[in-house]
């Protein structure tokens, strides 16, 4: 079976987000969804609100798995038998970084290839960082993040 992993910080997992999955899941019969630590982005939510958001949000595809890790991706993926790691980039500036990261992961996994996913057009600027700054600045997201997120970001920003 084939399975890739599609990792991010996922802060808070948005309908870009959730696009780039199912597609992913129409195309593979596996894909992993590898939740970050990143520490040092200073995440609005704990790793374990992120993962479980983002297995919320995923639930109605049964080939999906959402996880954790604070790892190096690249000893997650040897450890999962991935085939391939899934990278969303919406625009060339995202390119030219997801490209060298690309390079590094073929050769710490021994040939792990990435695929890059470009956004349906609807979703084209969406990021987890501009989610976080229009909400945090009275802004509605209802439209870029599921139901289960813009709940939690209430309740989030409600303390």
């Amino acid at each position: 079976m084939t399975m890739v992993i599609y990792p991010g910080t996922f802060d808070p997992i948005t309908n870009g987000h959730i696009d780039i999955i199912e597609r992913s899941a129409v195309i593979f019969p596996k894909v992993f969804v590898a939740v970050a630590n990143s520490p040092s982005k200073k995440p609005l939510f704990s790793l374990d609100e992120r993962v479980d958001l983002a297995r919320q949000s995923i639930a109605h595809l049964a080939n999906v798995e959402v996880f954790g890790f604070s790892d190096l991706l690249a000893n997650v993926i040897k450890a999962r038998n991935v085939a391939a790691i899934i990278r969303g980039v919406r625009t060339t500036t995202d390119f030219e970084y997801e490209l060298q990261l690309a390079s590094l992961n073929r050769l710490l996994t021994n040939g792990v290839e990435s695929l890059f996913f470009p956004p349906t057009e609807k979703w084209a600027f969406v990021s987890s960082t501009i989610v976080r700054e229009i909400y945090l600045h009275g802004g509605d997201v209802t439209e870029l993040v599921p139901t289960t997120v813009l709940n939690a970001l209430q309740a989030r920003c409600e303390k």
